[in-house]
């Protein structure tokens, strides 16, 4: 899977993933390959995010949006 994660200054993550753990408005959720196609809100949290090479990145967010389609994961966040 590919993942971006994007705030209105910058990018601040790009890369293939194998596990990305989300704090969505209604809920915590994770994203794993072949997931079905979604769209959601997030709230104030932690995204956990697993990449290629099994190291984990945690990145602090105020609040954004997220949509996954056909692997391509783009993350839109408030502030990081």
């Amino acid at each position: 899977m590919y993942l971006e994660i994007i705030t209105p200054d910058k990018k601040v993550f790009e890369g293939e993933v194998k596990l990305v753990q989300l704090p969505g408005s209604k809920g915590g959720f994770e994203i794993l390959t072949n997931h079905a196609p979604i769209l959601s809100t997030l709230r104030e949290g932690t995204i956990k995010v697993t990449d290629s090479n099994d190291k984990e990145h945690l990145f602090e967010v105020t609040g954004g949006v997220i949509e996954n389609k056909s692997n391509k994961i783009v993350v839109l966040v408030e502030s990081v």
